[in-house]
């Protein structure tokens, strides 16, 4: 994330350092444009990494559900081999899987509020490039 942002930022500041004064005439239209490309690719890429943090959250709750249904299915045939001394592993069994849910539940919840984190940090990376930008627009207008 830091990455990507540190990217955004790299690119906006190359892109408004290299217009030149003799481009004075065509400065506002390209530095605007470079404003709203440098936003959208900003927004387009806190989007992709709000994507890709989604579909990891969901392999991984995908291989936890793999997991109880393995743990379920060697449950079933202890329970088929052992006949009694089954209920005690059914039990026992059955309180590891509330416990690996509850730590699913806690899991899926702590990734929700770390991927709400990663949008509103980018978000707010995301405007004050847009701001930074303004600002570097404005000067360069006014300096001309």
């Amino acid at each position: 994330m830091k990455k990507l942002i540190l990217s955004s930022a790299l690119l906006l500041a190359l892109s408004v350092s290299f217009t030149s004064c003799r481009d004075a005439k065509k400065a506002g239209s390209s530095i605007e444009d470079a404003v709203e490309n440098a936003a959208e690719a900003t927004k387009d890429a806190a989007n992709d990494a709000v994507d890709a943090a989604g579909n990891a959250a969901e392999k991984a709750g995908d291989a936890v559900d793999n997991a109880v249904d393995a743990a379920g299915n060697a449950v079933d045939n202890a329970a088929k081999k052992a006949g009694d001394a089954v209920d005690g592993a059914v039990n026992a069994a059955g309180e590891a899987v509330n416990s690996a849910g509850e730590a699913v539940d806690g899991a899926a919840k702590k990734a929700g509020e770390t991927v709400d984190k990663a949008v509103d940090a980018t978000k707010k990376a995301a405007n004050d490039a847009a701001e930074a930008a303004k600002a570097q627009a404005n000067k360069l207008k006014g300096a001309h």
